[in-house]
């Protein structure tokens, strides 16, 4: 149970009960407080008979406590999901499928029904989208930090979207946990992105070039040229590989998950690096953001991504958490490693020329 649904717990007997604190503790929620003159424990009870979750209420003399098992709690619970969500999720379907329909060289304004040649790029990096926000909100769930659905982003662009991002919606209280719930994202994005790419290589075509090619050039990462020559290989300089719309939409989702571990302010990366250096991580994310103005001179996407951190962060720093002094456990520094071989493998200087 996360601190607003416990809080929402409470407002139901508000007419019953006044709490006099709360918190938690050993995997429990309590609330300590007293009766409303005229009300009982039984009227307690009843009113909270109807909950999906077993409450125990007890009153030893002085004070009356209200707790809830943490054990009671489902542990993957979607709510209702607001109209907000629901809107923005089939717009930016929309946006993806008109967005693969013209790389297919497809006019979708003159014949509609060629925003089905978009399918396969819209899928594809829909499903890495929201395989990457499922993952943050999965962990999110599981440790009991209160965490809304996706919010996808339709845009006017070559690819569709500007991504998807959740709101965390209350403390994070463990380090453990705010590790996990920053790499969740980030690793479950990679082991779909992977795939893809490597399905998309496969079913890509190698082309002849010359110095009058034009086009949208995509910059190489580690992991890019390595697959490359396995699935391609002996290609001459005067080749290059056209990307599968699948393809580059594999290629999308290992940029977009290089470009989140970046260990700056809240960023996954910057939760992650949080976790693992504690205090340590504001020097790590000034530099990092320090490192982006040469990137910029290799490519102007570095200035675009280094302006749009300072509009939506204003802080390359990491809000401080409770129980920064708890040491994390052997698994949880090999999730930061693992997360820190994503990176490297992913790193593109140039994504886009």
């Amino acid at each position: 149970m996360t601190e607003t649904e416990f809080t929402n717990l409470l407002s139901k007997i508000d007419s019953l009960f006044i709490p006099k604190s709360r918190g938690s503790s050993g995997g429990r929620w309590i609330a300590e407080g007293s009766i409303i003159g005229g009300a009982s424990i039984e009227d307690m009870e009843q009113a909270l008979k109807s909950e999906s979750i077993s409450v125990d209420v007890r009153n030893n003399g002085e004070s009356v406590y209200i707790r809830v098992e943490e054990k009671d709690r489902i542990l993957l619970e979607i709510p209702r999901i607001p109209r907000i969500h629901i809107i923005l999720f089939f717009l930016t379907i929309l946006t993806t499928l008109m967005a693969g329909a013209l790389m297919e060289g497809i006019n979708f304004f003159a014949n509609p029904l060629g925003l089905v040649k978009g399918i396969p790029f819209s899928f594809t990096l829909m499903l890495i989208l929201f395989t990457h926000e499922f993952g943050h909100y999965y962990y999110a769930q599981k440790h009991g930090v209160d965490a809304t659905l996706p919010y996808f982003i339709p845009a006017p662009t070559f690819i569709g979207t500007f991504g998807a991002f959740i709101k965390i919606k209350s403390p994070i209280h463990k380090k453990s946990a705010l590790l996990q719930i920053g790499a969740s994202g980030p690793i479950a994005g990679f082991l779909i992105a992977v795939p893809a790419l490597i399905i998309g290589l496969i079913l890509s075509n190698v082309v002849e070039v010359s110095g009058e090619s034009i086009g949208i050039i995509l910059g190489d990462s580690v992991l890019m040229k390595f697959l490359t020559a396995i699935i391609h290989p002996g290609l001459t300089e005067f080749q290059d590989i056209l990307l599968h719309p699948v393809a580059f939409a594999g290629w999308i989702g290992l940029l977009v998950t290089m470009l989140n571990l970046l260990p700056i302010g809240q960023l996954d990366g910057g939760h992650v690096a949080y976790a693992l250096l504690g205090q340590k991580h504001d020097i790590v994310a000034k530099c990092t953001f320090l490192a982006l103005i040469p990137l910029s001179f290799i490519s102007l996407n570095w200035l675009m991504w280094g302006i749009l951190i300072l509009v939506l962060m204003r802080s390359t720093k990491h809000p401080p958490i409770y129980n920064m002094d708890e040491p994390l456990s052997d698994k949880d520094k090999l999730i930061g490693y693992v997360c820190l071989a994503i990176f490297i493998l992913c790193f593109i200087p140039a994504p886009f020329q």
